[in-house]
């Protein structure tokens, strides 16, 4: 049965917050500010937070900074994951991922059908793995972002969490760049 192991210990990650909107700023930003009230109810930190416009140059260049900081664990984006021709988040991040999260997105469906029907295939929430950082880009809604942290985020960046979750990896993340050329015998 999935749940919290309490033989184990937390482990807070630090985590950054992009927010991606033409017209909001820190005071209107009700879905990063939710993202950031649950991520440190949680127990983790605030590593960064950020408002970038819907323009792919702008959004890739916060979030790979992001990824170049070892003290960054997660970065997650809301916003401009839609059908509008403004909605660029995924062509921004998803050429940065090493590795594709197909399962997030397949799971943000799967937690948001339920609550607002066939309208739950406008989204186009995404996630993967860039320089041994997870990256989860979510709608801007915060009904979207409650979604996606309280039914997914919460329990998979939480040590404790069983029957598996993303910081037991974390130290494998990057073992692809750790090796060394194969000895020839």
């Amino acid at each position: 049965m999935p749940g919290i192991d309490p033989s184990r210990h937390f482990e807070p990650l630090s985590i950054a917050v992009l927010t991606v909107s033409d017209t909001r700023d820190v005071a209107e930003d009700k879905s990063g500010a939710l993202l950031i009230e649950r991520i440190e109810k949680a127990g983790h930190r605030l590593a960064a937070r950020a408002i970038v416009k819907d323009e792919i140059r702008k959004i890739r260049a916060q979030v790979k900074a992001w990824i170049n900081d070892k003290k960054i664990d997660v970065v997650i984006t809301t916003g401009g994951t839609g059908f509008t021709g403004r909605d660029v988040t995924p062509e921004a991040v998803e050429p940065l991922f090493e590795k594709r999260m197909d399962g997030f997105a397949a799971m943000f469906l799967y937690v948001s059908a339920p609550k607002i029907g066939p309208s739950a295939i406008q989204t186009r929430a995404t996630a993967g793995v860039a320089n041994a950082t997870y990256i989860f880009c979510v709608p801007g809604s915060p009904g979207a972002c409650r979604d996606a942290w309280d039914e997914i985020l919460v329990h998979q960046l939480d040590l404790r969490y069983r029957p598996c979750n993303f910081v037991e990896i974390m130290p494998r993340l990057d073992e692809h760049l750790k090796r060394g050329k194969a000895r020839k015998g």
